[in-house]
């Protein structure tokens, strides 16, 4: 008895396995990649959105924020424009219409892929650098004014008089693709930056 046991043990062992007989060895699967603490928040956005890659990246048409609110004195966080169209990114109160673009009501302040950075419906700076396909976008906030970064360099654009509680958000229509960066990013934050943390991390 023992041994028609083990003989069957034996077998199953070998199916499983792969140890004898024609089956194939079993594939090896790698595990997935972590997903980020900060992501897209899917619960949001607007209603032609759309959000694949883990979380991180934003097709379609309308805007997504991110899933934490910047509670810390000093942020960073980045966004490479991995397809170009009609896109725009920077931050955002709860209270922003998620479903058009970025800068033209009172609760959300971005840059545009025309190069205009828009707070309240009105273009406070135009840059001075053609955002192209490529390009990785920075923003550092610290509770007084939001900085844009182009590949690393400071486009000289501060954003002030933003108040209460702030997202990243993002736009995209026309075919723009946004990839967002929440941690491991392209270009260095400036000094006392660091990604943004979610609430249990500044405990």
């Amino acid at each position: 008895m023992a041994s028609m046991f083990g003989q069957c043990i034996s077998m199953v062992s070998s199916c499983l396995y792969g140890e004898g007989g024609d089956w194939p060895a079993a594939p090896h699967i790698p595990a997935s990649q972590p997903i980020p603490e900060v992501i897209l928040d899917t619960t949001t956005m607007g209603q032609e959105a759309v959000v694949v890659k883990n979380g991180l990246r934003l097709c379609g048409t309308g805007s997504a924020r991110g899933t934490a609110p910047i509670l810390q004195d000093k942020a960073y966080w980045e966004v490479k424009i991995q397809q170009g169209g009609l896109w725009s990114a920077g931050i955002c109160t709860p209270a922003a219409d998620l479903t058009r673009d970025l800068g033209l009501d009172h609760s959300s302040w971005a840059v545009t892929s025309t190069g205009v950075v828009r707070t309240r419906g009105e273009q406070e700076y135009s840059v001075n650098h053609t955002l192209e396909e490529g390009d990785v976008l920075g923003f550092s906030y610290d509770h007084v004014e939001l900085n844009i970064f182009c590949n690393g360099k400071n486009l000289d654009t501060p954003i002030l008089g933003i108040k209460g509680t702030v997202f990243p958000v993002f736009y995209v229509d026309e075919g723009a693709i946004l990839d967002t960066v929440f941690e491991n990013f392209s270009h260095s934050p400036p000094a006392g930056f660091e990604r943004i943390m979610i609430e249990k991390a500044l405990l």
